[in-house]
């Protein structure tokens, strides 16, 4: 990653694995694709609509926006403390460049999933995103179609 806006270098998305992120993450219940309000030209928000109540607002930065994929297909997640560190830790993830600013552990930023494998692991964390702002169960796994 590099700078502000981060954008990740060195990583040619792969249109088949997009295509799957985004209808994995419309998918999920009460979640909408929108314009970001948070990040760079080009991201798209994911945003829970007002049928979903979010338990921790302050872990949300804008809106109702809960994350949002950048156009290198990099993500913001904000995750509990303990999953943040373990996804940076694996290597799948860093902190975001202003989480240490905000006195923030939980907000980090994935790597762009270049295979169907590695999709499965980010996958993973964006449910584990959802769950912790809203609070609800892990919804049950939503196979590839």
């Amino acid at each position: 990653m590099f700078g502000m806006p981060p954008t990740q270098i060195s990583v040619t998305p792969v249109a088949e694995v997009n295509a799957e992120l985004f209808r994995r993450a419309l998918s999920l219940t009460g979640v909408q694709n929108r314009p970001t309000i948070v990040s760079g030209p080009g991201a798209r928000g994911l945003w829970l609509d007002k049928s979903v109540t979010h338990v921790r607002p302050g872990v949300i930065l804008a809106g109702r926006e809960f994350t949002h994929i950048h156009p290198d297909r990099s993500m913001h997640l904000t995750l509990p403390p303990d999953r943040a560190r373990e996804a940076v830790e694996a290597g799948w993830a860093e902190l975001h460049p202003i989480a240490t600013q905000m006195g923030r552990e939980d907000l980090i930023l994935v790597y762009t999933p270049r295979t169907f494998d590695e999709l499965e692991v980010l996958w993973d964390l964006v449910v584990d995103a959802y769950c912790y702002v809203n609070d609800r169960p892990r919804p049950e796994p939503d196979p590839v179609s």
